[in-house]
């Protein structure tokens, strides 16, 4: 593997595992979180991703993606869990 593809999937596998750890805490620590709430900043983290005029770079990229992704997730373990 590339040394360049390599520090792209390290760099979203960290960012990853950091926001579903992020998340999980708020839900356990949060009696008044909802997956709602949740949904709120995943609607959120697409409008900042589609703002991208200028251009964010790599790193920022990645991040915004492994982000994203971690959201969605999250999200479709949580209403699984309460049965969809």
């Amino acid at each position: 593997m590339s040394s360049s593809v390599e520090w792209r999937e390290i760099k979203y596998g960290e960012v990853f595992d950091q926001e579903i750890r992020g998340l999980e805490r708020r839900r356990k620590s949060d009696p008044l979180c909802k997956v709602q709430d949740i949904e709120g900043v995943l609607q959120h983290l697409y409008i900042m991703d589609g703002a991208d005029w200028y251009g964010r770079g790599d790193v920022q990229d990645i991040t915004m993606a492994a982000t994203i992704a971690a959201y969605e997730h999250f999200i479709a373990q949580w209403k699984a869990e309460d049965g969809g």
